[in-house]
Formats: structure tokens, sequence, C-alpha cells
């Protein structure tokens, strides 16, 4: 992939997840939105399908697969609100009807090129019972006095603007997420020095150091990429 491939699809995430949240959609419908959009160009390219397009099409299709109420209305007036903002709102006419009938065509297509195959294991819940057991390891004050819940999440959807999700088991990102939370503020988890098994062999027994130390790379680069796309 090249920069400027990863600068546009980093772009299109963004509109993923800006869209989105005025959609209402949460974190795992979102995500699933992303990891679509990502399977799809891994594909094909940009050359090929407007990225948009297809953007707001995983949308519509995660809302349907997260079984969260997203109207086919909806996701066109948004999407295309949060697309052109200097426009004035769409009107129910010609081209209204003209994206819904694309997207609806759209979503086919997408379903198909990617086998209906669209339905993930998300880190989310690996992370959920991480940070729970982190929590209950770490002393309350500790604890209550770093962001460390805020954190995690902040970069596990971040993460979702590279491939990451495409690369890696979702209990090998999670546990990363929550090495890169500790590393970045300092804390470490408790007899973390002396204990036979590292915490994060604990929680996955598949995952090694050096396997967390790319992921987290990989993240690190994505927000260094975060600065030349704005």
């Amino acid at each position: 992939m090249t920069d400027n491939t990863a600068k546009v699809h980093f772009r299109v995430i963004r509109f993923i997840h800006e869209a989105g949240l005025r959609l209402r959609l949460k974190s795992v419908p979102l995500a699933t939105a992303c990891i679509v959009y990502h399977r799809f160009f891994k594909e094909y390219t940009l050359q090929q399908y407007d990225p948009y397009l297809i953007a707001s099409t995983t949308l519509y299709i995660a809302g349907k697969v997260e079984e969260t109420q997203v109207t086919l209305r909806d996701v066109v007036n948004v999407c295309y609100r949060t697309l052109h903002r200097s426009k004035p709102p769409l009107e129910m006419g010609d081209m209204f009807f003209a994206l819904k009938e694309t997207i609806a065509k759209c979503e086919l297509f997408v379903l198909r090129a990617l086998q209906f195959r669209v339905v993930y294991n998300h880190p989310h819940r690996y992370l959920l019972h991480y940070l729970t057991f982190i929590k209950e390891w770490m002393e309350p004050y500790k604890w209550d006095e770093l962001p460390l819940t805020r954190t995690a999440w902040a970069l596990l959807r971040d993460s979702y603007h590279s491939t990451l999700c495409l690369q890696y088991k979702p209990q090998h990102i999670a546990v990363a997420i929550l090495y890169m939370t500790l590393e970045s503020h300092g804390a470490e988890v408790p007899f973390e020095e002396t204990a036979v098994t590292p915490w994060w062999k604990v929680f996955a027994e598949d995952i090694s150091l050096e396997i967390i130390k790319q992921i987290v790379e990989e993240l690190i680069n994505t927000y260094d990429l975060e600065m030349t796309s704005s």
C-alpha cells in the first residue's frame, strides 16, 4: 500500500467514525463497518471503486449485522451531510433517491465480494475482560488516578484506521492495546517483575512480546499518518 493510498483510507475511516457517531452507532457496529471496509479494499483498489460510497455502504451493512436500527434513509442523509459540510441538507428528490438506490445496490455487491462473511470476533469483549482483571490487580487509588480505561478504548477505536484488525487476532490486539495503555501512563501491573508468567501471557497464551511490540509500532505509525492526513 502506497503512502497516498494509506492516507485516503485513513480519511475514509475517519469519515466512517464521524458518520457512524451521527447515526448513533456504538463501538462494535462501527468496528464492523471498518473491518468490512478494510476487507473490501484488500481485494479492490481505490481506482476501481469510490471509497466513500463503500464506506457509506459498510455503515448500512454494520447496522444490520449488529442488529442496530439504522435506516437507509438516515445513512444517505447523514453520510451526504458529513461528506458535504458546506452544502445544504439533502432534499427528498432525484439525488436522494439515486443515492439511496446506489447504496442499496452496493450493499449486495459488497456482501457478495466478501462472500457474505461480515460477522466478526472483535477485540472489544476481550479488552473489557482484561481491563476488569487489571483493575482488580491494581491498588484502587492507582487505578482511580489514571485514565487507563478511557485511554484503552480510545486506542482501540483508533486502531481501526489501520488494517491491524485484518492482521492479528482480536485477543492479541486487546492485549497490545492494554500494554500500550500501561506504558503510556507509566503504570505497572503489580508483581510484574517477580511473576513467573508475564501478565500478557496470562490473557493470551499464544502471544509474544514481539507480537505486542509489532502491534504497538503499527498503531504508532497510524498516529504518524494522522499528522499528514488532515
